[in-house]
């Protein structure tokens, strides 16, 4: 959900809505709004940090707050998209390209994957599952709150797939 302040008046939209349109602009900014009212805006996270996925404040060139999304899940597309890319370019979001491995242990799933970004260790409660992404892929988040962007497992390796296959369609 994303709240809008405007006027010191909050607005609240139902979840797959969104009062503010975001896009990834052809410079590589996340804009926020439509025509001439559009603006660049950064993300930036907000407290609690046990959420780091969540509560993502969208500011202006003058680090004034023009939204706040609670969830990304709950966004619209393109919205979400374009937001999850600008978090994936803040270093929010990781971008996974293969699955080494994935063990399972007491209350926890340990994942070993290969990242854009880099190798990752993480996990995951043994009760959390991917959730799929409007379009294709799933999304992951760990323990710590970050999130991990799988994208359709048809697109990866063979091991990665075999290593999937219990856990996505």
């Amino acid at each position: 959900m994303i709240t809008t302040a405007r006027l010191n008046a909050t607005r609240y939209a139902p979840p797959g809505t969104d009062p503010v349109a975001l896009r990834l602009g052809s410079d590589g900014r996340l804009w926020a709004g439509e025509g001439e009212a559009a603006r660049a805006v950064v993300v930036r996270r907000c407290f609690p940090w046990s959420e780091p996925a969540r509560y993502i404040s969208l500011r202006d060139e003058n680090h004034r707050e023009i939204a706040l999304v609670r969830d990304p899940i709950e966004l619209a597309e393109p919205s979400r998209g374009a937001l999850l890319d600008a978090m994936a370019e803040a270093g929010f979001l990781f971008e996974v390209v293969r699955v080494f491995e994935i063990e399972e242990e007491v209350e926890i799933r340990q994942w070993q994957v290969e990242t854009k970004q880099g190798p990752r260790v993480f996990q995951t409660r043994l009760d959390d599952w991917p959730r799929a992404l409007p379009g294709s892929g799933f999304l992951i988040r760990d323990v710590a709150g970050d999130l991990y962007r799988l994208p359709a497992p048809v697109t990866m390796d063979k091991r990665s797939r075999e290593l999937l296959w219990a856990f996505v369609d």
